[in-house]
């Protein structure tokens, strides 16, 4: 069952329950018929069939994502903390031109080499994605490059352990099969 014939299900029954529950008084259709409501106006208990009926705001489902490659993760972590440091020495750079401070030049100076290296290792993490699906083959269509040369490693594979078998049944009969002797 899909997502969407999940929510339509949960959607349908949560509809059923509110309808058989809820009365003309009802001043909110969320609001159960039998809440404590009496023709009197005074209050009773429910009895547990009573009990009202509460929906969730919200269901978690966990989302069908792959994680990302390891070096694409790495890349995306070191560009991270590159850029917190920039962004921290923006700040105290901003901070210290503001108090006037002797370290304002300095700070400049360096937010503005970190922001070339944040730029760095932002363009980094798209170039390590890219090689890491070059290498290793992201297959979205049929006819995906990658697949048919994991197709053909795959073939090669499966020859030379053929070759390889067939040379140790020889080698096991003990040179039978061989053409000449020497």
């Amino acid at each position: 069952m899909g997502t969407a014939e999940r929510q339509e299900a949960l959607v349908d029954g949560a509809a059923a329950h509110l309808a058989e529950e809820r009365s003309p008084e009802a001043l909110d259709r969320d609001i159960p018929a039998h809440e404590g409501r009496t023709g009197s106006g005074t209050t009773e208990h429910a009895t547990p069939e009573e009990e009202p009926y509460y929906r969730p705001l919200w269901i978690d489902e966990a989302a069908p994502r792959r994680r990302m490659p390891d070096p694409v993760r790495r890349s995306a972590v070191r560009a991270v903390l590159i850029i917190a440091v920039t962004l921290v020495q923006a700040m105290v750079a901003f901070l210290c031109t503001l108090a006037g401070s002797w370290l304002a030049f300095p700070m400049v100076l360096s937010s503005v080499a970190s922001t070339v290296v944040a730029t760095w290792g932002a363009l980094d993490i798209w170039v390590t994605r890219q090689v890491w699906n070059q290498r290793n083959g992201v297959v979205s269509a049929p006819s995906s490059t990658a697949r048919a040369l994991r197709r053909e490693r795959r073939r090669a594979r499966r020859q030379a352990r053929s070759a390889e078998r067939a040379q140790a049944r020889i080698q096991r009969r003990g040179g039978a099969g061989q053409l000449s002797h020497s």
